[in-house]
């Protein structure tokens, strides 16, 4: 196949690009490096089966010759990254996949939505089935990133029922790995560079908060399946294994063998969720999916990536 995958000199967006080249695919990445960074991507410069084009996807997409596939993965995806681009955040959701999907549907391609486990806001539901059509605030100051989305499952949706696009769409619930921005303001990098440096771990509230932690390497692997299945509607791709923020942070000082310890400040952004956990039935059903990767195994690759970069 010949595949865009946008946003692809980000983090997911380049081990997708390392995936789809190791099956035999032609890959055209595509990126305006707001938040992705070619150093992601550099070790495939040279590469025959690849090519980069830096391109704002909120713009018109042209792309010469045949595409066999369009994965949609530009947008900023942290907290830190979508308050300070919140317009951004909310053109690439509209816009950039209106345009993904219409060079989808001019091509002939299938399409491949990137979504998120925050289309299900601070959840009533527990864990989240894709059935579950969430608690979201529209107008608070994560709104921009998960209306965004939203509106990109909506419009997503509507090229399949009225266009015939062959559409899918993955939820993505908390992953991890090598490649992640130093300082985009998640958990994961931020309690290994602050372990990394010896300072204490800061949890913000009181770390009873959950979340689930999957490892880059099972997200690509259910990304791939979903996009050669036949499944039209939302797939959650996560890991069940739900853990609390204060749990997560035990575990990192244990792995980096920081002693700084851990200490707590205010809960950072109105209508953090409190909770978050997938349903994967779905994905064991339709894709024969699940996560292999357990916690400590994958971090170790994680904090030696962090390592270098600290």
């Amino acid at each position: 196949m010949r595949v865009l995958i946008t946003g692809g000199a980000g983090f997911l967006g380049s081990h997708l690009c390392d995936r789809f080249i190791a099956e035999g695919h032609s890959v055209i990445a595509m990126d305006n490096l707001i938040t992705g960074n070619t150093r992601n991507i550099a070790h495939l410069a040279g590469n025959t089966n690849f090519h980069f084009v830096r391109h704002d996807v909120t713009n018109y997409i042209y792309i010469a010759g045949p595409i066999d596939a369009v994965l949609h993965f530009a947008s900023p995806a942290s907290p830190i990254d979508y308050l300070k681009l919140p317009i951004q955040t909310l053109k690439v959701g509209a816009l950039g996949t209106h345009n993904a999907l219409g060079l989808a549907l001019h091509k002939g391609a299938k399409f491949l939505l990137a979504s998120t486990s925050e289309i299900y806001g601070d959840p009533l539901e527990h864990p989240q089935k894709e059935t579950y059509p969430g608690n979201v605030d529209p107008i608070g100051p994560r709104g921009v990133y998960d209306e965004a989305k939203r509106f990109a499952e909506a419009i997503t949706m509507a090229y399949h029922r009225v266009h015939g696009v062959d559409t899918r769409i993955v939820r993505i619930f908390n992953t991890y790995g090598p490649r992640m921005r130093l300082a985009d303001g998640r958990v994961v990098p931020n309690f290994i560079a602050q372990a990394l440096r010896g300072e204490p771990l800061t949890v913000y509230g009181d770390g009873s908060q959950t979340r689930s932690f999957q490892y880059v390497s099972d997200l690509v692997e259910g990304v791939y399946r979903l996009l050669m299945s036949d499944y039209n509607d939302p797939v959650n791709i996560g890991n069940p294994d739900e853990m609390t923020i204060l749990e997560f942070a035990q575990v990192v000082n244990e792995v980096t063998g920081s002693q700084a310890g851990i200490i707590y400040k205010d809960e950072r952004i109105k209508g953090d969720p409190q909770t978050r956990q997938p349903d994967i039935s779905r994905a064991r059903a339709v894709l024969n999916w699940e996560p292999k990767v357990k916690l400590r195994q994958g971090l170790e690759p994680t904090i030696a990536y962090f390592r270098e970069v600290v």
